[in-house]
């Protein structure tokens, strides 16, 4: 099968890199454009490019695939399949219906759960216990084509979505290999979704990792596993952001105003209130700070016990 891939960032590097490592016929790989990035703002590469052209496949970055803008280099490569991962654009219907064996896309969850753009960060988030890859035919919807094959995967008590993004782009490379050969053995029957029990995950915005002291401790875990590592769970201690990088449960309630700074507990973590119980602060990042566990942070900073963390920065 001539495979024509389409994907931009790590997740989408993954499936590239099974494709190429199982010898299958990549004729050509399609991407974002570079980007600036960090304070010198450097044109980057993304990572799918940078894998492509060290495996010798042409790349290319279109801005756009509107009006039949990327057709002349269809009918050049004349792709059978193609390959879609986190590519981040919107295939028009002319790409859609060209390749023989139709457009196979990767998607981090279980469909029809979690359409969209952010299923494993939003999976984390919301407190399920499994997640997952689907893999299925594209149509013109939002990730609402007929699924091939489903992965499904228990979530870590304790996993991020990060980590949780690390080992579903392994899973989806693996799952893409064995799609691709189901689809030319003809050995695949396409399921139609149930949209009744379809739902979005919205992209994330930073503002949505402000934590809530107000909610109960499992949500506010929740929260710092699914938002790390970005854009990161955050609070405000006298008026300064401090991101939260992890924390832990605890169920006694200390019936102080939520967001209390009630100690710091050895081996545990800082102790904050919250909904019925409390939560313990384990990793924290202060403003011009590293990353740092927050006992070693203590030893060489004041964290006032009885100070409220707050929801807003004038607090």
């Amino acid at each position: 099968m001539r495979i024509l891939f389409m994907g931009t960032p790590d997740f989408a590097e993954e499936s590239l890199r099974a494709l190429i490592k199982d010898g299958r016929n990549v004729v050509g790989v399609v991407t974002n454009p570079d980007k600036p990035k960090g304070r010198g703002h450097k044109m980057m590469k993304p990572p799918v490019k940078i894998l492509a052209e060290e495996a010798g496949i042409p790349v290319w970055q279109p801005t756009t695939l509107k009006d039949g803008a990327f057709q002349e280099v269809l009918d050049d490569l004349q792709p059978d399949v193609i390959a879609v991962v986190a590519y981040g654009k919107i295939l028009p219907p002319y790409i859609i219906n060209y390749p023989k064996y139709g457009c196979v896309n990767v998607h981090g969850s279980l469909l029809p759960k979690y359409r969209g753009a952010a299923p494993i960060q939003r999976s984390v988030i919301d407190g399920e216990k499994y997640a997952g890859i689907t893999t299925m035919l594209m149509d013109e919807g939002l990730d609402t084509g007929d699924m091939l094959l489903v992965e499904k995967v228990e979530i870590g008590s304790d996993e991020t979505s990060q980590q949780l993004f690390d080992r579903l782009s392994v899973i989806g490379g693996e799952l893409l290999l064995k799609t691709l050969d189901g689809l030319y053995e003809n050995s695949i029957t396409p399921i139609p979704q149930d949209d009744t029990k379809a739902t979005y995950a919205a992209m994330i915005k930073k503002e949505e990792a402000l934590i809530d002291w107000a909610k109960d401790s499992t949500t506010i875990c929740n929260l710092v596993r699914g938002m790390n590592s970005w854009p990161m769970a955050y609070t405000y201690y006298k008026g300064e952001p401090v991101k939260i990088i992890s924390s832990t449960e605890c169920a006694e309630d200390a019936k102080k105003p939520f967001g209390t700074i009630l100690g710091l507990e050895k081996n545990k973590g800082l102790k904050v209130a919250c909904l019925g119980g409390s939560v313990y602060i384990k990793e924290v990042q202060f403003a011009g700070s590293r990353r740092m566990n927050i006992e070693d942070y203590m030893r060489g900073h004041e964290i006032t016990i009885g100070e409220v963390l707050s929801s807003n920065q004038m607090s």
